[in-house]
């Protein structure tokens, strides 16, 4: 869910809720789409720590190979945003900005 569609959804709850017509959490919860990183065999455990590094380092990767717009490397992302706590990805993103990143790009 991207920040547009949560604004969104937000400014439906409020106007059903002047109507009286606020729906309960879990419908509320039901109606947004909600999506996680699918099954890697590569990660077959509960820690998911490493398939979140290393779909952090493979997205940076594949943008390098591939540029900013291949649309692939979305999912690798999509696969991090997911998994990683976002203090983690707010680290990495400085230490890559600074070229102090441990892993090789």
């Amino acid at each position: 869910m991207n920040a547009e569609s949560g604004g969104t959804q937000l400014l439906l709850l409020l106007l059903l809720a002047r109507k009286g017509e606020v729906p309960t959490m879990s419908e509320a919860i039901m109606s947004s789409q909600m999506e996680t990183a699918p099954f890697d065999p590569r990660f077959p455990n509960q820690n998911q720590t490493k398939y979140c590094y290393q779909s952090y380092v493979d997205f940076h990767r594949c943008q390098k190979l591939k540029g900013e717009e291949y649309e692939p490397c979305q999912y690798f992302k999509k696969v991090f945003r997911s998994v990683c706590p976002n203090a983690w990805v707010e680290k990495w993103d400085e230490q890559l900005e600074n070229g102090s990143f441990p892993s090789k790009i």
